[in-house]
């Protein structure tokens, strides 16, 4: 491996010394590395699920077009991910004055140290190398962020040990901007910063200068820029100003996933179900339960729709539908962990967490809600892997009195001869092919998951501490009785 030059005159004579790659800007840098990338075969982004034929040409064409760009959407749709994967379309490592604190150029110097140095020492001014992970710097935006956290502000010690002006440049302690030159600045929630602040920020990226304590100071960065920002904040919470957003060149929309599969693929990849207890072996139409709680939730008018409902919530209830699938498993010592229907509604904490009601929701209350997200996903699973099957033997089990409750902390091989008590059960997990005829523990699950989609037709009914029963009968209303009770 070629050692990499450490003076300016060695780079000069490297092939960093080449005129079309000396003053290659960021973005002709990653718009170069992009299109090497297009080349080849696989994913342009690592672990970004479900944007490729949606989102993720609108960044390549941002990129292409050496845009500086804006995602757009709601809470959990892999925005910040996005962002960060950009990184992998920089260089390995990058050249810059060595001691220069935004990343100078050796060919095309911007601030004053740098400048200086190079006219001292000439070809043997030092030269250190950044990496590319060091070349991406992300700012939450909030209100309280002022235009020093950003660009930067005068320094009254640095003049004083260095006998300066407060008007020298040499004064400036850089903010975060000035230190993401030559890389990537991503700013989360942009609509969340003052106008103020956003007035010296497409300053600093188009005309090249800024005021700071009323000097004038020339910073012709180079970097590129990248927002996000919530469609509610866009317009509501806060406001990004008119110059601001007439120079984001792009504006790229995001989303949840589009089908129950692509979700299931995310919260597959993201969630810690890899347990070192026990080996975990999750039903699929557990995984797909948990999914369709998320797409159910969306479609829910109860919901507040603005805010969303993350992707994370998939995932956290994973996590937790193990972690009590896991509890179960060493208080009955089983040799491995498998989620029932009954996990997911001990993860009720973390669905509720992740909803925002509406009016309308708040009077119903977030567990209920929850609940009957579980039993709707439940249903809509077992229609799609069983729809059309006979299930009347149950229901007529249950409508004449019958009951049945299965501990949650029973075994496996016990809790199936609970369920076996009802005719038919088990003929139609084994039939449709939810269970094999010889797994007791997958067949559990598929039991239960049967008997959540009657509770959901109302067909049987099910407490809340898990007894399933005859169908409560729906509460008969007077003529002019409206929907608060009253007369």
């Amino acid at each position: 491996m070629t050692a990499q030059p450490e003076t300016l005159g060695a780079l000069k004579r490297s092939p960093y010394g080449v005129p079309e790659r000396a003053l290659r800007s960021v973005k002709d840098e990653m718009r170069q590395n992009l299109l090497a990338r297009l080349c080849m075969s696989g994913p342009l982004f690592a672990g970004v699920i479900g944007y490729e034929d949606t989102v993720m040409p609108q960044i390549v064409n941002a990129i292409l077009s050496k845009h500086n760009f804006i995602l757009l959407g709601l809470r959990g749709q892999a925005k910040s991910r996005i962002l960060r994967a950009l990184v992998g379309l920089l260089d390995d490592t990058m050249p810059i004055v060595a001691g220069s604190e935004i990343n100078d150029n050796p060919f095309a110097p911007i601030s004053k140290y740098a400048r200086n140095l190079i006219t001292e020492a000439g070809d043997d001014t030092p030269i250190a190398w950044v990496g590319r992970e060091n070349r991406f710097v992300e700012k939450l935006a909030t209100p309280d962020v002022t235009i020093a956290d950003l660009i930067g502000d005068l320094d009254p010690i640095r003049a004083a040990r260095g006998g300066h002006l407060l008007s020298d440049e040499l004064t400036i302690h850089y903010g975060m901007l000035p230190r993401a030159n030559r890389g990537l600045f991503a700013l989360n929630e942009l609509p969340d910063l003052a106008g103020k602040v956003q007035v010296g920020l497409f300053n600093v990226m188009q005309e090249g200068d800024v005021q700071i304590k009323g000097y004038p100071v020339r910073l012709p960065l180079d970097v590129q820029l990248c927002f996000t920002a919530n469609p509610e904040d866009y317009t509501a919470r806060g406001k990004i100003i008119t110059p601001l957003k007439d120079r984001i060149g792009s504006e790229i929309v995001t989303h949840y996933p589009e089908t129950v599969d692509l979700g299931m693929d995310i919260t597959r990849q993201e969630a810690w179900t890899a347990r070192d207890s026990r080996t975990v072996r999750m039903p699929d139409f557990i995984a797909e339960v948990i999914e369709r709680i998320a797409f159910e939730a969306r479609s829910d008018r109860r919901i507040d729709k603005r805010s969303g409902v993350s992707q994370r919530m998939p995932i956290t209830v994973m996590e937790n539908v193990v972690s009590n699938a896991e509890r179960r498993a060493i208080m009955t010592n089983d040799t491995e962990i498998v989620p029932r229907i009954s996990d997911i509604y001990a993860a009720l904490p973390a669905i509720t967490g992740k909803i925002e009601l509406e009016y309308e929701g708040e009077l119903v209350g977030g567990p209920a809600i929850a609940r009957e997200l579980i039993r709707r996903a439940a249903d809509a699973t077992f229609q799609e892997r069983a729809g059309g099957v006979n299930v009347d033997d149950v229901i007529m089990w249950f409508d004449e009195g019958g009951a049945l409750q299965v501990a949650d902390e029973a075994r496996g091989d016990m809790a199936l001869k609970g369920f076996e008590v009802v005719p038919d059960l088990l003929r139609i997990v084994h039939h449709t092919g939810l269970a094999p005829d010889d797994d007791a523990a997958i067949s559990v699950s598929a039991c239960e998951l049967v008997l959540e989609a009657l509770v959901a037709r109302k067909k049987i009914s099910r407490s809340d501490a898990g007894q399933y029963g005859r169908a409560t009968p729906e509460p008969r209303r007077r003529p002019n009785q409206d929907l608060f009770g009253g007369a």
